[in-house]
């Protein structure tokens, strides 16, 4: 599970880093003319920026990480494929059915889900997404025409699909749109910065870097004072209505994850942990009462740092997966 689970992902965000440029990140063989991990060549570039709309085809299994139009069209039964949809932290998808040809009757399906599922995981998990897991999924089977657009909850989305007779598909358009304030994100890259802003709802926020990493807590604003303790059995933020929580897992729903640590202060400073784990979560939980927020960046955990502490670090954990 944990190897399975790995290696979808880092599928995943290596064709990410791909698509943006970022070939530091990829130690795959070279791009063929078939192979997924293809750079945006210059002439797409340069459409993009005239105001054009992207038009590819879908494979099976896919990643997007770009607006535009695609289209999917079966060149042989096709039984269980996916495509993975993904925005900056600060966007949500919206994705539309412009045409779909598919035989419902005969066992095809056709599903939007609002986040991504992997392996029976989800995030983000049913502990924070404001919809029930049936509600998540929008089936073109039983919707029809009745809802043909669609719009995530935060900036992951995937659509689930079957079609059995060659020729037979579909057709959507992928558009983003501003989230003022984001709360469960997937990183699209193994470092960044970021700063979570919960304003006065009750709700629980996480996110996701699908890495081992160095994570440090620069600004950390909680509508309380209390303290900062390691997990164990007699010291947690548990009955405190305000806190950040760090995780660690080899899967992808955070409410599987193993909590590392707490904090429940509000502080100016620098709080770092090192975390070797294939997931990394930050979870906020807020009550709603107060506006709360939370500053961090973050970089890829590499071997040599694994054999040096550094200052304000907190214990280290998940070594052995790296």
């Amino acid at each position: 599970m944990p190897f399975a689970f790995q290696f979808q992902c880092h599928l995943v965000l290596i064709f990410l880093a791909a698509s943006k440029g970022e070939t530091r990140y990829l130690e795959v063989r070279d791009a063929g003319e078939d192979d997924p991990f293809l750079l945006l060549s210059e002439d797409l570039k340069r459409e993009l920026s005239a105001g054009q709309i992207y038009r590819r085809s879908l494979r099976c299994i896919d990643m997007l990480s770009i607006e535009g139009q695609f289209t999917f069209t079966a060149d042989q039964p096709q039984l269980h494929c996916a495509t993975f949809f993904i925005g900056e932290p600060e966007e949500l998808i919206t994705i539309r059915y412009d045409f779909v040809n598919i035989d419902c009757q005969g066992g095809d399906f056709l599903k939007v889900f609002d986040g991504w599922i992997l392996k029976g995981e989800k995030f983000p998990s049913s502990l924070d997404h404001p919809l029930t897991t049936s509600q998540r999924y929008v089936d073109f089977c039983e919707s029809g025409n009745i809802q043909r657009s669609i719009r995530s909850s935060q900036n992951v989305a995937m659509i689930f699909f079957r079609i059995q007779l060659p020729g037979n598909g579909f057709t959507v358009t992928v558009k983003k749109s501003s989230n003022l304030f984001p709360c469960n994100v997937i990183s699209q890259t193994p470092s960044g910065r970021f700063t979570m802003v919960i304003p006065h709802q009750h709700r629980n926020c996480s996110f996701s870097i699908i890495y081992p990493v160095v994570i440090k807590i620069s600004d950390l604003i909680l509508g309380h004072l209390n303290g900062l303790f390691l997990k164990n059995p007699s010291a947690s933020c548990a009955g405190v209505g305000d806190f950040v929580e760090l995780l660690g897992g080899a899967g992808l729903d955070p409410s599987k994850m193993f909590p590392l640590a707490d904090l429940c202060h509000s502080f100016h400073g620098s709080a770092q942990m090192k975390i070797g784990c294939d997931n990394t979560v930050l979870r906020m939980v807020s009550s709603g009462k107060h506006i709360n927020r939370v500053t961090f960046e973050y970089h890829q955990l590499d071997l040599q740092e694994t054999e040096t502490r550094k200052e304000n670090s907190i214990e280290e954990f998940c070594f052995p997966s790296i």
